[in-house]
């Protein structure tokens, strides 16, 4: 049987697509830090061919018993795309380790998983591009925007 040895998962915010840059008065804390970080993207990468990603997860198997061998890092940050947004140029993400069942995992292999997380997310970034994802998404926000503009500004706010 063959599996999958690294499960990449993410959702993804286009940061062009990006309106609003304040705090909803009544955004939860935890809305708050994300909006405040969607924001320090923008700061440092600018919003062309820039993917804010987030809810986001690397898991390995290392053995083939996930009860035995298992390290999920989570990440969240930025993917910068070339020109024609076709191809996932870099990355500048945060990675976390959230979970393991490896009783010999060291802090050397978790910096070394979370190198090759990087990797790996730039290797299923080109897969969600090329099946179309990026697209949808970007028709769901041009689709709300346009909804938003014909209702004054006021379908879709803060999503």
């Amino acid at each position: 049987m063959l599996g999958q040895w690294v499960e990449v998962e993410f959702d993804c915010l286009p940061l062009r697509t990006v309106t609003r840059l304040d705090v909803p008065v009544d955004a939860s804390p935890k809305y708050e830090q994300f909006v405040l970080r969607v924001k320090a993207a923008i700061a440092k990468h600018g919003v062309l061919n820039a993917y804010y990603l987030y809810q986001a997860h690397c898991t390995y198997h290392l053995t083939n018993d996930p009860q035995r061998g298992m390290v999920r890092l989570g990440f969240e940050g930025t993917v910068l795309t070339d020109q024609t947004d076709c191809h996932a140029k870099q990355c500048d993400l945060n990675v976390t380790l959230q979970q393991e069942t490896c009783s010999w995992l060291t802090e050397p292999m978790v910096e070394h998983l979370s190198l090759s997380a990087r990797q790996a997310v730039l290797v299923e970034f080109d897969r969600y591009i090329r099946s179309g994802d990026l697209e949808k998404a970007k028709q769901r926000i041009e689709k709300l925007q346009a909804d938003s503009d014909e209702a004054g500004g006021f379908v879709g706010m803060y999503l």
